[in-house]
C-alpha cells in the first residue's frame, strides 16, 4: 500500500475541484498544494510558479468557459518517479463539461465538450508540489468546429481509455508488474534514441515489433489523430515524423514510473527537432524547435498495446512563428 496515500490526497483534490466554481477554485488549491507549487503545462499557458498563478492562469479561464466540469478518468497509477525518487500520481482522461462562453478565442457551442488531459502530481509531505497538466488544444478545437491544421493523418476523436477498462489503480499494484512495464517502456525508448542517433530517417517495422504488439493502438494528439497497428502507425505518423523533422535531440524526463501494466513520462522538453518541410503538412521552418510530450502506456504480455499522446503542437509551432491559437481566434473570433 505504498502510494495510497498519495493517491487518496489526489482524489480527494480531483473531487473538491469537481464541486468547486471559477470563485472558490483557489480556496481548493490552497487546501492541497504546497506554498511553493510549481505548475507546468502547455501554450498559452506554460510554467506558473505559485498557486495563485495557476488559478488565474489556467483554472479561473477555464471553469469560466466550461461549466459544470467533471474529470472523466480512464487511467490513474502512482509510482517512485525514477529520475528523481519521489511519489508521483498521475491521472489520464478528459474535463467534460458544457462549452458556454468562449476560450482562449475559441467559439462558444452551448454543447458539451472534453478536454482531453493528463496530469501529473508530485506529492510530498501529503502536499501536491508539483504538477505536469498537459491538456490537447487542438483537440478541442475540433470538437468546437474550427480547424487550425491541414487535414491529419490519422484519425482524431474523443478517446477511449484501456481495452479492459481496468486503467483505474484506486489500489496499488503488485510492485513487479510496475517494474516489467517501466523495463519495456525503457526499452523501446532506448531503442529508439538509438535509430536517432544512427541518423536514420525511417524505422524498420521490426524496430517497432521489439516492444509493440503487431496490433497496437496510438491515441495521438489533435492534428494527428490516433493510428491501428504497426504498418498504419508508421504510415500515419511514425514515418512523416521521423522523415519530415531532422536533427532530433533527446532531452529526458521530469518524471517516468509504472504501475500494474500502465507506465506514464513527460519532458520539460522530451525532444528538440527541426522541420524541413511536410509534417503536419506544414512548409519546414529550418528552426529547432521544443517539443513537450506526454506518452502513457499499457502492456499486454511483453508488448506495449496503447499509447496515449499529448504534444503541445501549439507551443511548437510557436517556436518556429506560427501561433496557431491567436491565428485561429483572429479569423474565427475576431475582435471588431
Amino acid at each position: 500500500m505504498k502510494y495510497q496515500e498519495a493517491k487518496k490526497l489526489v482524489r480527494n483534490y480531483f473531487n473538491d475541484l469537481e464541486n468547486s466554481t471559477s470563485e472558490t477554485v483557489g480556496d481548493v488549491l490552497n487546501k492541497y498544494m504546497s506554498s511553493d507549487y510549481l505548475w507546468r503545462g502547455v501554450y498559452p499557458f506554460r510554467e506558473q510558479s505559485g498557486i495563485k498563478s495557476a488559478v488565474d492562469v489556467f483554472w479561473k479561464p477555464l471553469m469560466s468557459s466550461v461549466e459544470h466540469i467533471q474529470r472523466r478518468q480512464d487511467i490513474f497509477i502512482g509510482g517512485t518517479n525514477e529520475i528523481s525518487g519521489e511519489t508521483w500520481v498521475m491521472s489520464m482522461g478528459h474535463l467534460m463539461g458544457l462549452f458556454n462562453h468562449d476560450w482562449l478565442g475559441i467559439k462558444a457551442t452551448g454543447k458539451m465538450i472534453s478536454l482531453r488531459y493528463a496530469e501529473f502530481s508530485c506529492v510530498v509531505n501529503n502536499k501536491i508540489t508539483k504538477t505536469g497538466l498537459f491538456v490537447d488544444i487542438i483537440g478541442f478545437m475540433l470538437q468546437g468546429g474550427v480547424n487550425p491544421l491541414p487535414p491529419s493523418t490519422g484519425q482524431y476523436f474523443v478517446y477511449p481509455g484501456p481495452k479492459g477498462h481496468d486503467g483505474l489503480l484506486f489500489e496499488d499494484a503488485p510492485e513487479q508488474e510496475g517494474i516489467d512495464t517501466l523495463a519495456l517502456i525503457n526499452k523501446m525508448v532506448d531503442d529508439l534514441s538509438a535509430l536517432n542517433e544512427s541518423g536514420s530517417m525511417g524505422c524498420p517495422p521490426e524496430v517497432l515489433e521489439k516492444s509493440w504488439s503487431k496490433k497496437m493502438i496510438w491515441y495521438g494528439p489533435g492534428g494527428i489523430g490516433a493510428s491501428y497497428t504497426v504498418p498504419t502507425y508508421q504510415k500515419q505518423h511514425q514515418l512523416p515524423f521521423r522523415a519530415n523533422l531532422t536533427d532530433k535531440k533527446f532531452n529526458g524526463h521530469v518524471c517516468r514510473f509504472a504501475e500494474g501494466k500502465f507506465g506514464c513520462f513527460f519532458g520539460w522538453p522530451n525532444l528538440t527537432n527541426t522541420a524541413i518541410g511536410g509534417f503536419l503538412g506544414l512548409p519546414g521552418a529550418k528552426t529547432p524547435a521544443d517539443m513537450q510530450v506526454v506518452d502513457v502506456y499499457c502492456r499486454e504480455g511483453d508488448k506495449l498495446s496503447e499509447n496515449w499522446v499529448l504534444i503541445d503542437i501549439p507551443y511548437w509551432l510557436k517556436q518556429q512563428g506560427v501561433d496557431i491559437i491567436e491565428r485561429t481566434a483572429e479569423i474565427t473570433n475576431p475582435k471588431i
